[in-house]
């Protein structure tokens, strides 16, 4: 499950990566450019999720650890 979760993380950084090369910094809000900073956004909140994902999983080791 831990390699997922990189496989994840790199597969979110890329496709954000992509959508920053549509962007329209002069027309950011509207057109292509739009749905380009949604996907940033998409991405950047999928990272969020898998980060906190992963952190939890180590608590949980922790926690599983100490009470052997």
């Amino acid at each position: 499950m831990k390699k997922f979760s990189y496989i994840a993380i790199v597969i979110a950084i890329l496709l954000s990566i992509y959508s920053a090369t549509k962007l329209d910094f002069d027309n950011l809000l509207k057109g292509d450019s739009m749905v380009a900073v949604i996907s940033i956004v998409a991405a950047l909140c999928a990272i969020l999720i898998v980060l906190i994902y992963l952190t939890s999983k180590k608590i949980q080791d922790k926690i599983n650890d100490s009470k052997k």
